[in-house]
């Protein structure tokens, strides 16, 4: 061996295992794709949990969901994305899924996919959803119905049920899709919901959303969906479940409020561009505008974040834009429509 080989060697393992690391400035300055929503500002791309007690109807909801976002429809108040999804009802026969399908509805999309077996985690069920997404690239949700069919382990531990919901979680943002998991929750009750889940915290510690749909009586057919994750706002969300349907009605929400009310300096977009109509320009010059025109000091990440987050309510509001790159410099074009 040649001393430039060992030399070349020694300098392969340093760069191996040196971290990968953005400064601050240039991450700021990163052109990056917003968060991808199966339901919007409910469901978010990444590994998520729907946790019930048995019976409770979890799986009537996931299913409708499924449904739903296959068509395009609403869930409740809120939009979804358009895309096939899969759900592995793995403790369910084809007939006793055939009959749940049409009790949900009577115009069955032809890309909502169905399975009632698969393989499990680390033993073939990531190349089974790969090589799904593949047949299918506008995969936009994979549900699975029930997470424990799909698990390795019976031991309740922190590390293991985050390693294994790790898995799936990477498995999801590489494919730039949503994984649904349906879960039980513990026969004791807690005053926080998300305390109920079955097994450790290292389930709602690794999982990017958490649902909980908890009941105050056993009985009733009304429910409380409680909702929380990373890129999504805490929330409450009161529903009924109705028998001829096999579907979960909306009732109200905690966040409907808040969610209905633009920020201040939204509002303040809104009342420029009813003035100006159309802007098209550097991000810099958009700014300095808006700034001028408001009033408020706020820095252009934070606020592009902020209509990004709110931009269904501004085309609501007659406002509609759409980010874009020209000459190396970050641009808007963001116009007003009065309808």
């Amino acid at each position: 061996m040649n001393e430039n080989y060992e030399f070349d060697d020694l300098d392969l393992d340093s760069l191996e295992n040196q971290l990968n690391t953005v400064d601050g400035v240039t991450l700021a300055d990163m052109d990056l794709p917003p968060i991808k929503y199966a339901i919007k500002d409910l469901l978010p791309q990444g590994l998520a949990m729907l946790s019930g007690s048995m019976k409770i109807g979890k799986s009537w909801m996931t299913l409708d969901w499924c449904v739903r976002i296959a068509k395009g429809e609403n869930i409740w108040n809120f939009p979804t994305t358009k895309g096939t999804t899969l759900y592995l009802s793995l403790e369910d026969s084809n007939t006793r899924l055939q009959d749940r399908l049409l009790s949900v509805t009577d115009d069955v999309p032809p890309n909502v996919h169905f399975a009632i077996s698969c393989k499990t985690i680390g033993n073939g069920l990531e190349e089974q959803i790969r090589s799904f997404v593949e047949e299918h690239p506008d995969t936009v949700m994979v549900a699975i119905d029930i997470f424990q069919k799909i698990r390795t382990t019976t031991e309740i531990n922190y590390g293991g049920d985050y390693f294994e919901t790790e898995i799936l979680r990477m498995l999801a943002n590489e494919l730039g899709i949503t994984i649904l998991l349906v879960h039980h929750v513990r026969k004791k009750e807690d005053e926080d919901p998300f305390n109920m889940m079955s097994g450790s915290n290292g389930l709602a510690g690794c999982a990017d959303t958490i649902f909980v749909l908890k009941k105050s009586k056993r009985c009733s057919s009304d429910a409380t969906l409680f909702c929380t994750g990373r890129d999504t706002e805490y929330r409450e969300i009161d529903v009924h479940f109705v028998k001829e349907t096999c579907t979960w009605d909306f009732i109200s929400d905690s966040a409907e409020t808040l969610g209905m009310l633009l920020p201040k300096e939204l509002k303040k977009l809104v009342e420029m561009m009813k003035e100006i109509s159309a802007f098209s320009g550097s991000n810099a010059d958009f700014m300095e505008q808006f700034k001028s025109y408001s009033g408020f000091e706020i820095h252009t990440n934070v606020f592009k974040k902020m209509m990004h987050r709110w931009e269904s309510e501004l085309a609501e509001n007659g406002v509609t834009f759409e980010d874009s790159k020209r000459n190396n410099e970050r641009c808007i074009d963001i116009s007003y429509d009065s309808h």
